[in-house]
């Protein structure tokens, strides 16, 4: 079981590009929360990712509140927002603007993305494609929480490379529109973030602690993979322990050391995402979703997913349905 693969499947991690940018300096693009245009730019998921790639030229990344220093995007570079915090980019570290709301709306009849032409001033000139990754916050997403508010990624990484490669030859074919060339762009900004968080992974330091540092633990990681393939089994500390190689006491300690949380948590926390899943196929019942993803009971399972969210399963699947239809 590929768990990473299996996450991202399970919160419908679903791309989109927005904005094909020809920039001149000076120019500042400033991007609202992602609360605040989700409904607008991918209204069927309740979170969205923004990235940003730099095709020519230069730009500098940034969050609203400068919590962090602005980071410096060359050719090839990208920068994806986990957390959906409002950003800027610009010509010069530091800048602002205030954000123009309207332009994260989706005409119905316009496809993606949008080219911007002489954005900006008449100064030196800049290429960057932004876009969002939609997907689900709740009930649980373990990839949000794990990955950092802003996440550089270099072109000359193996991730870097084929993104830049990838996103502007897609780019040039956009510009003689053929069918299936939005969702090759989309497909390709799937990519470039699964590329991007293995490549986070990989940089990890031996002693991280979290859920991307549990996939490369040789016992958590066991565990996840047996979690994961079999979510509805009815594992024990000592079942999972078997598969970690790691008898009862070791494996809870370690893996509550390295994740966080007790393994049985995680296991219900999981399954309460694979039940959101299955709540959008109407043909099942509540109860059958109870039962096919390992809780006891029907009210078991309605108690710990209203726990979680802070709604039944059935207003849940009710309001899913409704922003799906949109």
């Amino acid at each position: 079981m590929d768990v990473l693969s299996d996450v991202l499947r399970e919160v419908r991690l679903t791309g989109a590009v927005y904005f094909d940018v020809h920039a001149g300096a000076p120019w500042v693009a400033t991007t609202p929360g992602s609360a605040s245009i989700c409904a607008g730019v991918m209204p069927e998921f309740e979170h969205v990712i923004g990235f940003h790639l730099v095709l020519d030229g230069r730009g500098w990344a940034q969050l609203l509140d400068q919590s962090q220093a602005p980071m410096c995007l060359d050719v090839g570079d990208a920068v994806i927002i986990a957390r959906g915090d409002g950003h800027s980019m610009s010509s010069e570290p530091g800048a602002h603007a205030v954000p123009d709301t309207d332009l994260y709306r989706r005409p119905a009849s316009d496809a993606l993305p949008f080219v911007l032409n002489e954005f900006g001033g008449h100064g030196a000139k800049t290429r960057f494609v932004c876009g969002f990754l939609g997907c689900d916050s709740r009930p649980y997403n373990p990839v949000l929480e794990a990955l950092p508010r802003i996440l550089h990624v270099r072109r000359s990484s193996a991730a870097g490379i084929l993104s830049f490669d990838l996103m502007r030859s897609a780019l040039e074919e956009s510009q003689q529109p053929r069918a299936g060339g939005e969702a090759i762009l989309a497909k390709i900004s799937e990519l470039m973030f699964l590329h991007a968080v293995r490549q986070y992974i990989d940089s990890l330091p031996e002693e991280s602690t979290g859920w991307l540092a549990g996939l490369r633990d040789r016992h958590v990681g066991a565990a996840l993979r047996a979690m994961h393939g079999q979510p509805a089994h009815p594992w024990t500390l000592d079942s999972l322990g078997r598969e970690a190689r790691l008898s009862r006491t070791a494996f809870a300690t370690r893996f509550a050391e390295v994740m966080g949380m007790p393994a049985i948590q995680y296991l219900s926390k999981w399954r309460l995402q694979v039940a959101a899943g299955l709540l959008d196929r109407q043909g099942m019942s509540i109860a059958g979703i109870a039962d096919s993803v390992g809780f006891g009971s029907e009210a078991a399972f309605n108690r710990a997913f209203k726990r979680e969210v802070g709604a039944p399963p059935g207003a849940w699947r009710r309001r899913r349905t409704a922003r799906q239809l949109g």
